[in-house]
């Protein structure tokens, strides 16, 4: 009988003792690390999408040790500011486009030459491959580290009220809108339009009101801001491409050990490489929609144009401008461009 009282105490004893220890609350573990990730994409597009996802998964696979706050839509400032920002160290991370990092990276740009790239194939070797790996070198001398994938942001389609744009010779004295970008103005003067910069706010009411008769965007941005109902042709151009490298605080990115460093690393790696299938089948999936709201798309050949920038000097003067050793590595992707 003894015995057995014992054997029921203990039982009971354990039974408790775990009903103790289920009621009693588990303390979050505070972060080792605490960062800040911006990005001026818009709430629901696919970078913040997928940036989210790779933050989830740092946090999960570091034990909470490395959390990553996204910040999305310019949240934590425009562009500019949040470049300024994460080189302080005021923000940890950030999205930001080619165009804008060149600001203080110059070849970062480099692969926004016009008609340099011919389809994704030859935009992923360059910027997976040498390439890439030089923006990235180049990157780091600001105290800045890029991540090794850098993501989407499309090919750019050029679209008028008035014509399609089936030669050179029919970009002559279009009015045509850019971002505030020597590149891009540079690009649309070497072939003899007429470009004019204006912000993207502004863009629509500037199409409607004809201060400018056409525009050049992404299929993504031309659905996004509706610009197919101020404009009636899409000319399937792939003038240029420009893509987000996910940049670090070079000091915030070596505070964490190695064994964290390649979990965000790689998680972003990740990311990225589900963001870039994402935007393929979007734009793939919005020209049947965009026909369907009234554009007529065509699509030409690019060798004239290539021709036409060649014949102008375009190509020279930015083989001068970056030099001749990203230079170099741009024409091992894209072919002779001078």
């Amino acid at each position: 009988m003894e015995a057995l009282n014992r054997r029921n105490f203990l039982r009971s004893a354990s039974i408790v003792g775990t009903t103790l220890a289920i009621g009693v609350p588990r303390v979050a573990r505070a972060a080792d690390f605490q960062y800040k990730l911006g990005t001026d994409a818009p709430n629901g597009h696919p970078v913040n999408i997928r940036l989210q996802e790779a933050a989830d998964a740092i946090r999960k696979k570091s034990n909470g040790s490395v959390d990553i706050q996204l910040f999305p839509n310019n949240q934590l400032g425009g562009s500019t500011d949040m470049l300024s920002q994460v080189r302080a160290g005021g923000i940890e991370f950030l999205s930001i486009p080619t165009s804008i990092l060149s600001v203080i990276v110059p070849v970062a740009a480099i692969c926004g030459i016009g008609f340099a790239f011919k389809n994704y194939d030859a935009v992923w070797q360059a910027m997976d491959g040498d390439l890439g790996a030089y923006i990235r070198a180049e990157t780091l001398k600001v105290r800045l580290v890029a991540m090794e994938k850098i993501l989407d942001n499309g090919f750019r389609q050029i679209s008028t009220s008035s014509r399609s744009i089936n030669s050179p010779a029919e970009l002559n004295g279009l009015k045509i809108r850019v971002p505030p970008s020597p590149m891009w103005t540079s690009l649309f003067r070497a072939l003899k339009a007429a470009p004019t910069s204006i912000n993207f706010a502004e863009l629509y009411s500037a199409l409607q009101t004809k201060i400018v008769d056409g525009q050049e965007n992404s299929l993504p941005i031309i659905n996004a801001g509706k610009l197919y109902e101020v404009q009636k042709y899409c000319s399937m151009t792939n003038h240029m491409w420009d893509g987000y490298w996910v940049v670090a605080n070079q000091a915030a990115f070596m505070a964490m050990p190695k064994d964290l460093r390649e979990i965000v690393a790689q998680s972003f790696e990740t990311a990225a490489l589900a963001q870039r299938a994402d935007i393929f089948s979007l734009s793939n999936s919005l020209r049947p929609s965009l026909e369907q709201s009234g554009m007529v798309f065509n699509q030409p050949a690019t060798a004239p144009f290539r021709a036409a920038l060649s014949t102008s000097g375009f190509y020279a003067e930015w083989k001068q401008t970056f030099g001749a050793d990203p230079w170099a590595l741009l024409e091992k992707y894209s072919g002779t461009l001078v």
